[in-house]
Order: C-alpha cells, then structure tokens, then sequence
C-alpha cells in the first residue's frame, strides 16, 4: 500500500516551479547543527531516580528560538493488532520542533513548514503568521547559565503526540493516556552528535476492556507500548530538492508558497528522496561520499531473513545502472544496535495475530522533502499466508523440497519482492499497478503469482520475478540521478520521462488501481497478464483445476481436516482480482498521466468490441457450473473440530449452516457477489450512461442488465435461484444506493419492475413457483427490500477478506503500504 509514512500532506519547501533550483529556498534553509562542547546534539542529564530528561537548550537566537530540530516518534513494542495499527516499528510523523521561552516556561513548539512564502522578511512573515503553530507542551526551566536554559523534557515525551489514544478507539472506545501508568525509562537515552533517542512506556486504560485487546493483552482494561521519540538536528545546508513530476513515479512533499510569481502555481512539490552525492559529480559514473544502507531486522527468521535481505540487494543494481557505485547496501542489523535510532534505515519484521498490511515510509524533513531516516514495516503472517494459498493451489506434498511445486519456496521468493517492494517506498516510490503488463516491469506492483498450467496440472515455477524491473531502474535514475555541473537537475529529470514514455513503460498508481470500480484498464492489483478476457479465462482455469483436486492433500499430516475451511476460500475466490481487473474495461476509460506538450495519447473510451466481451467474460463467472460446489467437496468440507476458533483464520472462512457444516449456497453467492460488486458498482454505471449517451454504440446500462437477464431468468435449482437473488438484489442495491445518479437509478427500477411483473406470473406450488412468486412480492415492497440490500441489515453473507486484513480502504489515505 501512496504517499509518505502517516500521510497527512507532508510538508515541504518550495520555491517558484519556473526557477532554477539549485538549493533549497532561502527561507528554508536549514540551520547549521549546533551541538554541545562534548560532541553531543545537546547537553543531556538523566534524572533516573526522578524519572526525569534534562536538556540545557542553547542562547535564544534573533528569532527568539532556542534551538531548532526535526522530531519524531515510532513504535517500539506494537499491540500486535492488524485492527489498530499500533505496530512495533511503525513510524510516526516527523514535525519541525522549536523552543522558546515564556516567562518562567519554555514553550515546545511544532511549526508549519506546509504554508510560507518566498520572498522578503515581510513577506515570508506574513504567510507564516497566517497560519497556526501547535504547542504541544510547556516546560519547567530547571536552572538557567550561561544565556541558555536547562528544561525537564518530560512532560513533551509524556504527551501522546502519535495520538495512540484514537488509533485504539477506533476499535475500542474510552481509552485514554494514563499519566500514573506511564513513564520516561531513563536506561534508553542516548546522546549522539545529531540526535538524542529516548523512550517512555505509556499505558492507555479503560474501565472494561475491548473486545481485540482482551485477546492480545494479559489485562485489555491496561495496555502498555513503549514509544520511541528522537529529536534530531536538522539536516545540513547542500540538500537539492527534486520538482515532482506526475510522470515519475515518486512520492512528494507539498507545501503552499504565497510568494510565488503570480500566474504560477502556489502548490509547490518536491520528490522525496536520500540525499545521495556522487565524489565526482562530473563523472558519468562515481562512487558516493555517503552510500544508503538498510539494515534487516534481526527479528525476522532464517530463512526469511536472507530471502528479505536478497530481494532488498536487487535495489543496488539501479543505483548501480544510474551511475551511483556502491551507493545501495543491506546488512543484518548488529546486535544492540537500536533499529529505531534515526542513524538506522531498518525493515522491521513485526508479528501481529492477524496478517495486514506491510508499509515503507521514514523520517521525512518536512520543509524540503528529504529522508532522513527510511522505515519499512512487514507483517510476518503474510508470507505464511501466500504459503497457505499455494498448498491450496497445488497441494503440500513438496513442501520444504525445494521444487517447482514447494509452497514454502514460492512464499520466499514473494517474500524476497515484498521486502525489495515496501523498501522502494522507503527511499522515495509509489505504486505502479501497469507494471504487470510490461513482463513484471517493477517490483512496486502488488504481485500474483504466475500460476502456469501444464498437462492439465498447475506449476509454480515461475511465481515471481527475481531481479528489479525496467520501470524501477528509470524510477531511480529519475530521482537520483545527479546531472553534470551546470546542468539543471528537474530539466534533465523532465527529458528523462519523456524520454521512457517513448521507450514504452507505463505506469499507474493507487489512484487509480485500488478501488474495484475505477475506470482505466490495466491498473489493477494482483493481476498477471494483460488484465484481459483471455487472462480472466487462465485464472478461471487454475481456479477449476485447484478446485477438482481440493482435498486432504492440501493439508499437512496430521493436521485437522477442518482446515480444510480455511485454506478452500482463497482458492473459491481465486478469481477475485481478476473480475477486478476485467471489470474496469466496461465502462472504461484509458488515460495517462501527461503534462503539457509531451505527446502522450489523449483520454479515450475502451472500445465496444473489448467492452462487450468484458461484460460476457464476467457474466460467465455467475454461471452455475463455476459456483457449484460438488455435494462430495461440500461433505468434505463440513469436518468438526473440538478446539477454540483460530483468531488468525477466523476472517477467512465462509458462514456455514451451523457449526462445521459447511454451506454451499452461501460459497457461491458470496462468489457471485464478488462479479455482482464489480459489475453494478455506481461508479461504473455511470460511466455506461455517459459513454452510451455520447456514442449510441458503445454499451449502456440496458445493454448489461440485457446480459445479466439470463442469470435472473436461469432459477430452476437451487444454485441458480440463489445467484439469480443476488443478481437482483445487487441490481436493488445500486438503484438505492446515493452514488447513483437519478437517470441510472431509474433504468435500474424499470428493470426490477419488469422482472417483478414476470415472476409474479409464476404458477403452482413447485420450489422454483413460489420463488419467483416470493421474489415478485419482495421486489415490490419497499420495506422489505430495503432490508435486504442492507440499509437496515446485512443482506448477504460477508465476503471473506482477501487482500491483507486491518481496516478499510481509509488505511491508504495516510500511509505507505504494501
């Protein structure tokens, strides 16, 4: 999952885009480091028995601040929780940090880097009196010498500036930041020459605990993190930010500079990225006079810990392909080494009891776009949870052999492109879900194994791609590359995306690929191939062929056959991306991202033929032959088990029809529901109303519910009846649904009435009468149908979780993710 770590707009500095930038702006320029006469950042006194932080700050400057930092928190201990994400590792915003003296107090403030001007003193002081600082704590002055201050820092490290507090109540209210429980530990402070590390515990209470903390701690009425904070100098003055460019690949720092000529924008972006200098600027290639080194988390296992620290290598031979010599490296973290200290970019390895989301992202200076300090997060049930789908797809008689067909060998080598993956988001780049469509062109797509079909058998050989792609090598040079002296670095890095666009690499990111209804073709997640019919017909056929052979035999020895529940919805569901991806050529638009004057192709629909058979490959997958489970599987998969519910596979298995037993109407009107969403999403009907309006050849709404009307008229078993309700209760949903525009949701309401009247014609008392004559009677009731589309109560069983578990899509609105 695309921006910066906890992505509220970071912040950064800027400048008129029509300058030629060849340093940072100069009222955003960074201070010199000041440091202490010991080396240190800042005199630093450890009250252990008080439980107390000292800091002596410096003289107050001309501006009246005593010193001036970048600070930042992380989580040290996590809750273990894919629900609320307090995960051991996880890093914080980073905010420019002041002090300054009020009275007998000494202010902690955060600035707002987001809103300045260029130009005059005048004119930068006016933008940034515009806009509101945040005091986030005031401090008792402790002793005074010297024109400096000596400050108990305790009360800062004290406050819950992550704002823990609403990240556990969105899962469970009335919780609050306990000051008697919570406290600094004076053994994790240490002093370093640009930064200090420091930690506290913090303890959040409730009067009864919730329902996912009671599981995950011993006492859910009291859960303990222990958060990390660091104070760091500012970066030093040389730092050259990038413009961003929409083409590019990149995540950026924005900000708002008033001064800015006017005609000019006044939002101003600037790529994020390492500060990377080669010895020899002149030279085509150099080494560099500080090299980018990730560490990889020592929590993580052999043999997950070498396949994490090879994938993450494959990033050396970009840099190496842009004329950066050893300028990439990865070690295992050393032994006491504090993988939160700012000195450190770690991939964390962090447990949870549910699998989520894996993240990349850092300490970012918000005033100019610089990481300081990258973060990855990984969630170490996923690579357990691709081994589980694998033993679905081809069974577990291979594990641990090293063969084509070993589960455990394809999950290392995803494992292998997640890490390289998350850490293309750490040093500086977002998504490109088209990277699927150019031979695995980038590892910043989200990837789905290549599952081949081989006389009628499947074969894993060939999962995932080793190596970085074409597109991340351009992404790198783009960002990276560092032009000749005299030479206008966003001019050069300009002509470069030009220069790829005509090489033929393509690319789309999260905006849109994550959401099922969104418009253009190929954007998609979890997908191989060319997000086509024909692709969808593969995917249906490995579907078909896992399925004939599910049983016994994709469980390990001894294991309980009630497993069997678990493992079966990822393969049932196999297709689930694939409708995703074919789904976004009805309705479809294709686009680019272009800036003016670089010749890309200009906006235009998905053509008929391709949209037409789009429609028919999905109406396919809601035929009764692929969503019949057989009675001897359905059997099968109704084994009891004595033991308490697994919480880790609990999201995954379908409802049954009470306890074991396994429900097989309830598999597939689940799998329909998956067509049914993408299909009927409003979004997408919308698009047909429009696109048929302006060209009377292109399909329209009436042409999909025509499609869609031998699903509803095919109801002579029980099987069929059930997907034919779903289709007409989805149909039901779009039409009260807000997003639908009134002209759709009209066209949606003659269609429900005509069929009503057609049911209502149904004669005898035979199963498939009378429910058509129940369906007529539910269609004309507005009551009842509203409560089964769900405005009242939930009208279908819920789809299992596909994609990693732990919040909605709201996840993606601030944070790096997978």
């Amino acid at each position: 999952m695309s921006f910066v770590a906890r992505m509220k707009p970071v912040l950064a500095a800027s400048c008129a885009f029509a300058a030629c930038m060849t340093a940072v702006p100069a009222w955003a320029a960074p201070a010199p480091v000041s440091s202490s006469p010991d080396g240190s950042l800042l005199p630093v006194q450890v009250d252990a028995a008080k439980g107390k932080v000292l800091f002596t700050l410096p003289a107050p400057a001309a501006d009246g601040t005593s010193g001036r930092y970048l600070f930042t928190q992380a989580i040290k201990t996590g809750l273990g929780s894919a629900a609320i994400r307090i995960d051991r590792g996880m890093q914080g915003d980073t905010k420019v940090l002041a002090f300054r003296r009020m009275g007998g107090k000494v202010a902690v403030l955060f600035e707002n880097p987001r809103f300045r001007a260029s130009g005059d003193a005048g004119v930068q002081m006016g933008a940034k009196a515009s806009f509101p600082f945040s005091t986030v704590a005031m401090l008792d002055v402790v002793s005074e010498a010297g024109g400096g201050v000596t400050v108990d820092l305790t009360p800062l490290l004290m406050t819950d500036a992550m704002d823990l507090a609403g990240a556990i109540g969105e899962s469970a209210k009335g919780y609050k930041l306990s000051e008697k429980l919570s406290a600094l530990d004076p053994a994790s402070v240490k002093v370093f020459p640009k930064n200090v590390e420091l930690e506290t515990v913090q303890t959040f209470t409730a009067d009864s605990a919730g329902r996912e903390l009671d599981t995950l701690a011993p006492d859910g009425r009291a859960v303990s993190v222990t958060v990390h904070s660091s104070l760091i100098a500012l970066p030093e003055p040389g730092f050259v930010p990038r413009k961003f460019d929409i083409r590019s690949g990149s995540h950026a720092t924005q900000a708002y500079d008033f001064g800015t000529p006017l005609g000019t924008p006044m939002l101003v972006e600037y790529s994020n990225r390492f500060r990377l200098e080669k010895t020899d600027p002149s030279a085509a290639r150099s080494p560099v006079k500080k090299p980018i080194v990730f560490y990889i988390d020592s929590a993580a296992p052999d043999p997950i810990r070498t396949a994490l620290a090879d994938g993450v290598r494959w990033w050396a031979d970009a840099f190496d392909a842009a004329g950066f010599v050893d300028a990439f490296k990865v070690e295992i973290l050393p032994p006491g080494v504090d993988p939160q200290d700012v000195r450190y970019n770690v991939v964390n390895w962090t447990d949870r009891q549910n699998r989520s989301w894996s993240y990349g992202g850092g300490v970012i200076d918000p005033r100019t776009g610089e990481i300081v300090k990258g973060v990855v997060v990984l969630g170490a049930l996923r690579v357990r949870q691709d081994i589980t789908i694998f033993e679905g797809l081809v069974g577990t008689a291979q594990n641990n052999t090293g063969g084509p067909n070993d589960p455990v060998r394809a999950a290392l080598a995803r494992i292998s492109q997640l890490g390289a993956h998350e850490v293309g988001h750490a040093i500086g780049f977002v998504h490109n879900f088209k990277a699927s469509l150019q031979d695995r062109a980038s590892v910043m797509d989200y990837p789905a194994p290549k599952v081949a079909i081989a006389g009628g058998k499947l074969d894993l050989g060939d999962a995932y791609a080793a190596g970085i792609g074409k597109w991340d090598k351009f992404t790198v040079d783009w960002l990276y590359g560092q032009p000749a002296p005299g030479v206008n670095g966003d001019v050069e890095a300009a002509a470069k995306a030009d220069a790829i666009h005509k090489a033929g690499l393509i690319f789309g990111t999260d905006v849109d690929g994550r959401a099922p209804d969104l418009a253009v073709p190929g954007v998609n997640m979890w997908t191989e191939g060319d997000d086509t019919p024909a692709d969808l017909a593969h995917t249906m056929e490995v579907r078909r062929i896992a399925l004939a052979n599910f049983g016994p035999g994709v469980l390990l020895s001894g294991e309980p056959l009630s497993n069997l529940r678990r493992k079966f919805v990822p393969i049932w569901l196999f297709h689930r991306y694939s409708i995703d991806a074919t789904g976004k050529l009805v309705g479809g638009v294709n686009y680019e991202y272009a800036v003016v004057g670089d010749g890309r192709s200009a906006p235009s629909p998905v053509p008929a033929a391709q949209q037409l058979e789009a429609i028919d490959a999905l109406v396919g997958t809601l035929s009764p032959s692929v969503l019949t489970v057989p009675a001897s599987l359905a059997m099968m998969l109704s084994s009891g088990s004595s033991a308490r519910p697994d919480a880790e596979a609990m999201p995954e298995v379908m409802r049954g029809a009470g306890a074991a037993v396994f429900d097989p109407l309830v598999a597939a009107q689940v799998a329909a529901q998956v067509t049914l969403d993408s299909l009927l999403a409003p979004a997408r009907l919308t698009r047909l109303h429009i696109q048929h309006g302006y060209d009377a050849g292109q399909p329209g709404v009436g042409t999909l519910l025509g499609k869609l009307s031998p699903v509803v008229a095919a109801h002579g078993d029980a099987v069929s009846r059930r997907i034919s309700q779903a289709t007409l209760l989805a149909i039901a949903a779009a039409r009260a649904d807000a997003d639908t525009p009134a002209d759709v949701a009209a066209l949606l309401d003659g269609y429900l009435k005509e069929t009503a009247s057609g049911f209502a014609k149904a004669k005898g008392s035979s199963e498939d009468a009378l429910w058509q004559i129940s369906m007529a009677a539910l269609l004309r009731d507005p009551g009842r149908l509203a409560l089964e589309i769900g405005k009242q109560s939930r009208p279908r069983p819920p789809i299992p979780a596909g994609m990693p578990i732990g919040g909605d899509t709201g996840w993606f609105d601030n944070i790096l993710s997978e």
